[in-house]
């Protein structure tokens, strides 16, 4: 199988939603999770234990831990991103998504080549975001 994927999470603002992603990334085969501004504490969401299944790094700043040659993805509700199902994935790619309660911000997006969302009536649960970005990413198949 080609290419790989990896889940960043800046300045989450609940434990909550890390172990769901950590379930999350489990079942769509995630390579790696880093979390930004917060340390994780083992949380009853991640129920596959995925922190042990895959590495976890945490990060002052998630630039730092990019995979080489790996596309930079903001998942993010602004002006100007792409819609997720006209979006045609990275091989590599390592998507970034940021606290349940803001965007993530210049920092995250200077250093993102793309910038993506999901067209809906209003922002949704962190963990639901990441759930359906790599489903799209799954059932797009473009790197099997």
């Amino acid at each position: 199988m080609r290419g790989f994927c990896c889940v960043g999470l800046d300045n989450v603002k609940y434990d909550v939603n890390i172990g769901s992603v950590l379930r999350a990334a489990f079942c769509y085969n995630v390579s790696m999770v880093a979390v930004s501004g917060k340390r994780y504490k083992k949380h009853n969401t991640d129920t596959v234990k995925g922190y042990r299944k895959f590495p976890l790094i945490q990060t002052n700043d998630l630039k730092i831990v990019i995979p080489y040659d790996c596309v930079p993805v903001a998942v993010d509700l602004v002006k100007g991103a792409k819609k997720l199902n006209n979006y045609k994935h990275p091989e590599r790619a390592f998507y970034i998504f940021g606290a349940e309660d803001q965007t993530l911000g210049k920092h995250i997006v200077s250093f993102c080549r793309d910038i993506v969302y999901i067209p809906t009536k209003t922002c949704m649960n962190l963990a639901a975001t990441v759930n359906v970005v790599l489903y799209d990413r799954m059932v797009k198949g473009e790197y099997k």
